[in-house]
């Protein structure tokens, strides 16, 4: 069994396994071929991929060799041309490429994308969404607090006391919960808007005081996800989330519903009564962001608050990132992969076939086929 490491596009700057994670596979009677350069910005030279035991590859003979192909992001037009019969395995964002995904299906791909993996308890040391999230929400207090143009912590001081910055965060999953925790640390007062009241206890345990608005939806069954509310529901939640957005120095907004876009929390009419200099963070910008101004990858400037929508927050911490994706990942491979190092395709598992989202020329995954192109 071959298994190809292929370089990512930029600006992204993981890697789907790093150097330590080669030894693993050598265990398996398995051979890793990485191509040149892949590990270069998540500070792992291509030296160190020898050392382990892999092979340097250009790309060209990866996409013939390989028999399992890992890319964090979907393969070009050309390079998935050459991966019939083979299997790919990376964060392809299937609802949100359908379109792709249906096209690699046609032309002979078994796909498994990593963010369709069913959230059970089983799946957890194959999170891929869970450990990049962590970091995402880590990052992005950190450039809240190098953008925002006064202090977090509270300040006395003979010139004259400081008060501490209002952070709001929306959304209390794994990046919400891990950006409270940072931005405790930094001394901010902080409160958290999420529709499922089951997060409460989680976000006081940090320290924050949770926004209530009560009439939520049951998200029991979403997978840790928010669920779509009713009308009367949001608009007791825009007049909660108004007040808050008002109060509030520093925004770090994390809410998304799968396979939709991102649902708009904040609008200009909210961000109109913002203090000049406060910060917005748009962790869900790559689905079309929490806010009315959101742009993925840019910052926007509105009424003098800053909006930064971005999408890779993770690899901001690409060494990091890599490490805990690429354990992730290895996790997944043992469901592929028997003892003798074989490709070993068993759909009768539940979290194989709920990853695969394309085999035997047809997409695999009812959501994914259904999904608009």
């Amino acid at each position: 069994m071959i298994i190809g490491v292929l370089k990512e596009p930029s600006p992204e700057t993981r890697v789907s396994l790093l150097p330590e994670h080669i030894t693993t596979l050598k265990k398996w009677n398995c051979e890793a071929i990485i191509e040149a350069g892949a590990g270069e910005y998540a500070f792992a030279a291509d030296e160190k991929y020898t050392a382990a035991g892999a092979s340097i590859q250009s790309k060209e003979n990866i996409l013939q060799q390989a028999d399992i192909i890992l890319s964090i992001n979907p393969l070009t037009h050309a390079a998935a041309a050459q991966c019939k019969d083979k299997v790919v395995l990376g964060f392809y964002q299937s609802l949100f490429n359908a379109a792709v995904i249906k096209d690699w299906a046609i032309k002979g791909l078994t796909v498994f994308s990593m963010d369709m993996l069913p959230r059970t308890t089983r799946a957890q040391s194959m999170d891929i969404l869970s450990s990049q999230a962590n970091i995402a929400g880590y990052k992005a207090v950190l450039l809240a607090a190098n953008l925002y143009p006064r202090y977090f912590p509270m300040f006395m001081t003979a010139a004259g006391s400081i008060p501490p910055a209002k952070m709001l965060i929306l959304g209390a999953g794994v990046a919400g919960l891990q950006a409270i925790a940072t931005g405790k640390r930094l001394g901010a007062v902080i409160e958290v808007f999420d529709t499922r009241p089951a997060v409460k206890e989680e976000v006081m345990s940090l320290g924050a005081k949770f926004v209530e608005v009560e009439g939520a939806a049951d998200a029991g069954n979403a997978g840790g996800y928010a669920v779509e509310q009713s009308e009367e529901f949001m608009q007791r939640q825009k007049a909660r989330i108004a007040d808050a957005v008002a109060k509030a120095d520093i925004i770090i907004t994390t809410a998304q519903i799968p396979g939709k876009k991102a649902p708009v929390l904040i609008t200009d009419e909210m961000m109109g009564q913002m203090k000049n200099g406060s910060v917005i963070i748009d962790i869900a910008a790559a689905t079309g962001g929490n806010t009315s101004q959101t742009k993925n990858d840019t910052t926007v400037n509105y009424n003098g608050v800053s909006i930064i929508g971005n999408s890779l927050l993770a690899s901001a911490m690409p060494s990091d990132a890599s490490k805990l994706y690429g354990k992730n990942i290895l996790n997944f491979l043992q469901l592929i992969i028997d003892k003798d190092g074989k490709l070993n395709l068993n759909f009768e598992d539940d979290l194989v076939k709920g990853t695969c989202v394309a085999n035997g020329g047809m997409v695999t995954n009812e959501r994914v086929a259904a999904a608009d192109q």
